[in-house]
């Protein structure tokens, strides 16, 4: 008998915040690609109705509801809203974050860190507060959270952002343990410099992406589909048995 695709996602539903560009918009179009309903879901309804528009028109299922991470009652919205259309959620990717602060820790304003924290930690908690029960009692399911490199290193201008993101390593870690024994599995991605609007200011600038490169094992940045496509993996049945991990993706960076 033929091997069941273990990379197959059919039937799953899955809810992915910042999904309107970059690495969320990827993961969308990935694995609607391998027969998963998504939710697109970013700040902005319009630019949501453009990413949903191109998976339906290669095929996919996707729906929009549009939410602020930042404000819980879109959070719960958002789950609501999922939960009333298809019943279910089989996959959370938390991949929505902001980072306002570019500069020194000695120097960063408190409204910049909380914002820091509320959004790139605080806001995961409640996705996963609010989506992870309705998996428990369907019999499992999977949260996947888009961390960063930035939360394995030091860094003297995204000090803020690199502690969110360390933060997010153990959420997911602390998650895992707790739902475990519900069949519901937790991990993290730890994305490199990628490609996208997000970390547009580190990848455009010449004189610094330069030095960046010849420490990078693979001499070049990665492309939102080289995530995208670690966050459908997760998703599926070919990871069954990874839970309160993190993988990281940055071309050799981290170990060179």
């Amino acid at each position: 008998m033929a091997t069941k695709n273990p990379f197959d996602l059919t039937g799953q539903v899955a809810v992915i915040t910042g999904s309107s560009r970059g690495i969320g918009r990827s993961a969308a179009e990935i694995m609607a690609s391998l027969g998963a309903k998504v939710v697109v879901s970013s700040r902005k309804a319009d630019a949501c109705e453009e990413a949903a528009a191109a998976i339906k028109k290669a095929g996919g299922e996707a729906i929009v509801i549009p939410c602020n991470i930042s404000r819980k009652e879109e959070v719960e919205a958002l789950v609501k809203g999922t939960l009333d259309k298809w019943g279910r959620i089989d996959t959370l990717v938390c991949n929505a974050a902001v980072n306002p602060y570019f500069g020194p820790l000695a120097k960063i304003p408190d409204d910049a860190f909380e914002k820091i924290m509320n959004s790139n930690v605080k806001s995961n908690l409640w996705l996963c507060n609010l989506a992870i029960p309705t998996m428990a009692e369907r019999g499992g399911g999977n949260a996947i959270i888009v961390s960063s490199i930035g939360g394995f290193r030091g860094s003297a201008m995204l000090g803020a952002y690199g502690i969110s993101k360390a933060a997010d390593f153990q959420l997911a870690r602390s998650l895992a343990v707790e739902w475990g024994p519900k069949n519901v599995r937790v991990n993290c991605v730890a994305p490199g410099l990628i490609k996208t609007d997000f970390a547009r200011a580190l990848w455009e600038d010449e004189k610094n992406l330069a030095p960046r490169l010849a420490t990078t094992p693979l001499r070049r940045i990665g492309e939102p589909d080289e995530i995208g496509g670690i966050v459908a993996f997760l998703a599926s049945k070919a990871a069954s048995f990874m839970t309160g991990t993190v993988i990281v993706a940055d071309g050799g960076v981290t170990i060179a």
